[in-house]
């Protein structure tokens, strides 16, 4: 048995694999292929565009993939989605999918678009945005740099954006936002009806979630006097509550937590100063609820 799996290629793929590693999936493949190895023999990997795999995996030449909610829309992809994988080339954040247009434009809502000239890549989910708005546009599929394309060539592009810095840049203005979108592992329907991939599939989703989470998160290590323990741990945050443990033969007690790594550039020298020693901070690959 083996479950057939689509994953990203392109500006995907480098941060797919680093998530697949730390779910303990050791990916391997040259510059000239697209069919990866892979340290389990129950995965058949093959690498293709992020807006190809839903058409396959509803087709069922794929048991699952890895793509953005944006392009299961935009094929109209009858999919499973096992689980949401928040991540994208540059953030662990959303994607959006926004209309914008040039600074000095005389369009400011979207009902100005009406017989306009819009470009996009995802082209049927701007035509359906428009329709639920009563708009009319000519919408053309770009096939790339959609940004320099306003005011000369186009009114108007559709384009995903993480953080609105090259729309800036191309002195461009957002009017709306078509939709958010993030990476979803999907499946198709009777791989997912199948009892065997579905299994597969659901180990899959909890690994890789927890490979997810413990990106924003760290463990820490720390020793403590006895009698300064509650002052310790009265700072100390925790996910539920911190381990305790008491050093042999001393009156000093071990303690171990884990938290936001956000928390812990602050974290550490108030910890200092009430008492911790022999501070401890180390990554995690997984964080499983």
């Amino acid at each position: 048995m083996k479950l057939r799996l689509g994953l990203p290629k392109g500006s995907l793929q480098e941060k797919t694999f680093q998530l697949f590693k730390k779910a303990g999936y050791h990916i391997a493949v040259n510059s000239r292929s697209y069919y990866p190895s892979v340290n389990d023999p129950e995965l058949e990997i093959l690498l293709m565009r992020a807006q190809e795999i839903p058409r396959y995996v509803h087709q069922g030449v794929l048991d699952a993939g890895l793509s953005g909610l944006d392009w299961i829309l935009e094929n109209e992809a009858d999919v499973i989605e096992v689980t949401d994988l928040v991540y994208s080339k540059q953030s662990a954040r959303p994607v959006r999918l926004v209309l914008a247009v040039a600074n000095d434009s005389n369009i400011q809502k979207v009902q100005d678009l009406q017989g306009k000239r819009i470009a996009a890549e995802l082209v049927n989910v701007t035509r359906r945005y428009l329709a639920q708005h009563g708009v009319t546009a000519n919408v053309e599929y770009s096939y790339g740099a959609t940004e320099v394309k306003v005011p000369n060539l186009v009114d108007a592009i559709a384009d995903l954006t993480e953080t609105g810095s090259s729309l800036r840049a191309n002195s461009l203005r957002i009017i709306a936002t078509i939709l958010e979108s993030n990476t979803k592992l999907h499946a198709n329907r009777a791989a997912w009806a199948d009892a065997w991939k579905r299994e597969k599939l659901q180990n899959l989703a909890v690994l890789l979630t927890g490979a997810l989470r413990a990106e924003a998160m760290v463990g820490l290590k720390m020793n403590v006097p006895g009698d300064r323990l509650d002052e310790v741990r009265s700072v100390l945050p925790a996910m539920k509550h911190p381990t305790v443990s008491q050093l042999f033969n001393s009156d000093w007690v071990a303690i171990e937590t884990i938290l936001n790594e956000q928390q812990v550039r602050d974290l550490i020298p108030v910890l200092k100063r009430a008492g911790a020693q022999d501070i401890i901070e180390y990554p995690l690959n997984k964080v499983i609820p």
